[in-house]
């Protein structure tokens, strides 16, 4: 299980309903996306980082691990909006204004991604997908979702072991030996995910599969007031960034 999902399964919020940590983690998003990147987008990073180390309980060392990915990702993209190509300045040369913008666009970026977080780090994905089609998601669509996230752990495990085997017989004592160390792993795995493959669809046609996976899905209500609480803070973030919005300079 990656760490994302384990913090999921032993989060606070776990046997809260899906809808109402979407409000608040999806919400943020928006705001991060549709506000002024100053303060909009970070009065929002600052109310994602607070919500995930305090009510939700992310411990910190667990959420910076899953963070940084996306952050990296949206530093790369800001970066790019330092500079421009070709020109009467050069090939290469800075671009104006290029700061404020690269900026903008981190703010954005990563208070966005910190509310997708918010609601990753809370929600356990074999709560959300089961209750999908409820929403309206065409059943085989949600099937093929499951099934494609269950075999990706047990192809995640298979490599981990794979790899494991190969460090006991010292196969990866030397440059060399690590190329033949990955391509039999990826050889291996690759027959290992077909394998599995079959005797998943063996073992659903010897339990009568009819075109839909059936699994139980834990009982949970929408909570009135935590809902309600989230669209007020909401609110109020956004009302808090037109009354403080001045330009990044």
């Amino acid at each position: 299980m990656l760490p994302i999902d384990a913090a999921a399964h032993s989060s606070r919020w776990r046997r809260r309903h899906p809808v109402d940590k979407a409000v608040l983690g999806l919400g943020l998003t928006v705001l991060a996306v549709s506000l002024p990147p100053w303060p909009g987008a970070a009065l929002v990073l600052l109310t994602a980082l607070v919500v995930l180390l305090g009510p939700a309980g992310v411990p910190a060392r667990r959420l910076w691990r899953a963070y940084r990915v996306p952050l990296g990702f949206c530093a790369t993209g800001a970066l790019t909006l330092l500079v421009q190509v070709g020109g009467p300045d050069g090939f290469v040369a800075p671009a104006d204004g290029g700061a404020v913008r690269a900026g903008e666009l981190l703010l954005r970026t990563s208070a966005a991604s910190l509310g997708v977080l918010l609601f990753a780090f809370t929600t356990p994905m074999s709560d959300l997908l089961p209750r999908l089609v409820r929403a309206g998601v065409p059943a085989p669509v949600v099937d093929v979702a499951l099934v494609t996230y269950r075999m990706s752990f047990l192809l995640l495990d298979s490599v981990r072991r794979i790899r494991e085997a190969q460090a006991a017989r010292l196969g990866h004592t030397s440059r060399a030996a690590e190329w033949r160390a990955l391509a039999g792993l990826g050889a291996t795995a690759f027959v290992r995910a077909f394998d599995r493959a079959a005797r998943l669809q063996a073992g659903l046609a010897g339990r009568g599969y009819d075109g839909t996976l059936r699994v139980l899905v834990p009982e949970a209500r929408i909570s009135v007031r935590f809902t309600a609480g989230s669209i007020t803070l909401l609110a109020a973030l956004a009302v808090l960034t037109l009354v403080l919005e001045r330009p990044l300079t």
